[in-house]
């Protein structure tokens, strides 16, 4: 194998040996280079760190186009001319590995992780690698470094105690860049300071890096450190795990996995592609054919715990860039009924009488933001789901009780 092929296969081997390091005697040269050499600077590092030095939390890089990059939601060309296609080419084509590269070749985009140092400390990045008009083009989004806790993403406080449960399934929900990671990152790490429990990750590709303080941690990223979900599922239940995190449930085999976890005594963490707490419901039933459907319900009623959605709002706080707003369901007696009499349309009403217990909407959460003074009523109103109904609640008057039962 080359050495090109060797260290494009590095990327998630930052830590180890520096460069020059001489290579023992005794490892083998392959397995050395693979795991332990440090790699090579690339043109294309020079961007990420412009984004880490800028505080950004995007780059974009696209044909045509300076680099770009989105800082607290704002799109901003860096000072440079248009990067044309030959230049992209050598830019990009270095990050993939060999597996990426045959995933971008068969369709046509590909997702993984990319570290970079900048002064001394290194840097994750979530790229997406993707074709667009016939050309090669790049996303990335920055990982912070430090995984903040519930107070410093203004999260609300039942999130500490969902952290408390020994098994079942906790999902969290939003669009992409709605900051699911970052929640679910904040979560575990709560655990890691107050449990001796052990926690395996699954991802893909691997977003935060935690450090263990009272955990046992263990991350292993799809493609890199194990084929597939699957094949990391079959390891998981070898591997002793108290915690499990699934992360994005995409298809019907992901998440009969990690539901079989939490049915085995697992607390199973995941993230899914939905907009509310309620259409979760269906976005999970999307995933399996019809004549499964009672089964499936029956296997979210009994085991899930709690589902989280947000979305990502800009503040007006300063020194805050955004702030999540989140409507939380959790399964209480209500919440499972309606779920296993396919009365969906019905949750959103179990949310709201559900205020005593933790629950929330997205109105509420939209008021307790206005109100702490995180964000303006424009921004609120802008992405209300329902106008009146946070006028009334601006107002101090809460309609909690509709009577769905």
């Amino acid at each position: 194998m080359s050495k090109e092929k060797v260290q494009g296969r590095m990327e998630h081997n930052g830590a180890g040996a520096t460069e020059g390091t001489s290579e023992p005697a005794n490892q083998p040269n392959e397995l050395y280079r693979r795991f332990a050499l440090k790699r090579e600077e690339r043109e294309v590092d020079r961007y990420f760190r412009a984004l880490v030095k800028m505080e950004g939390s995007d780059l974009h890089m696209k044909v045509g186009r300076p680099p770009i990059v989105r800082i607290h939601g704002q799109l901003k060309e860096l000072n440079r001319g248009p990067i044309e296609i030959e230049e992209m080419c050598n830019l990009l084509f270095p990050m993939m590995t060999e597996r990426v590269r045959a995933i971008f070749d068969r369709e046509g985009g590909a997702d993984f992780a990319y570290t970079i140092e900048v002064d001394g400390v290194t840097w994750r990045f979530r790229v997406n690698m993707l074709q667009q008009l016939g050309k090669v083009g790049l996303v990335a989004r920055r990982v912070n470094n430090v995984i903040p806790d519930f107070r410093g993403l203004f999260l609300p406080d039942i999130l500490a105690e969902l952290c408390t449960f020994d098994q079942g399934m906790i999902l969290l929900a939003g669009v992409t860049g709605s900051g699911k990671s970052t929640t679910i990152a904040s979560m575990l790490d709560y655990i890691n300071k107050r449990e001796a429990v052990h926690i395996l990750t699954l991802e893909d590709p691997i977003e935060f890096v935690f450090t263990e303080d009272k955990a046992l941690i263990n991350q292993r990223e799809i493609g890199v450190d194990v084929q597939d979900f699957a094949i990391g599922m079959k390891h998981a239940v070898r591997e002793d795990p108290d915690i499990i995190l699934v992360g994005e449930m995409r298809d019907e085999e992901t998440f009969m996995t990690a539901i079989h976890a939490a049915e085995t005594g697992h607390l199973v963490f995941g993230t899914i592609h939905s907009s509310t707490a309620p259409s979760t419901i269906g976005r999970i039933l999307d995933l399996f054919p019809e004549d499964l459907h009672p089964a499936i319900r029956s296997a979210i009623a009994f085991n899930m715990k709690a589902i989280i959605a947000q979305k990502l709002l800009p503040s007006i706080r300063e020194g805050v860039g955004r702030v999540p707003t989140c409507e939380i369901m959790t399964f209480n007696p209500t919440v499972k009924k309606l779920i296993l009499e396919s009365k969906d349309e019905k949750l959103a009403d179990a949310i709201r009488i559900g205020e005593e217990e933790g629950m929330q909407d997205f109105t509420k959460s939209l008021k307790d933001l206005v109100d702490k003074e995180l964000i303006d009523r424009a921004t609120a109103f802008q992405v209300a789901p329902n106008k009146d109904a946070l006028k009334m609640r601006l107002k101090g008057i809460n309609v909690s009780q509709p009577g769905i039962l």
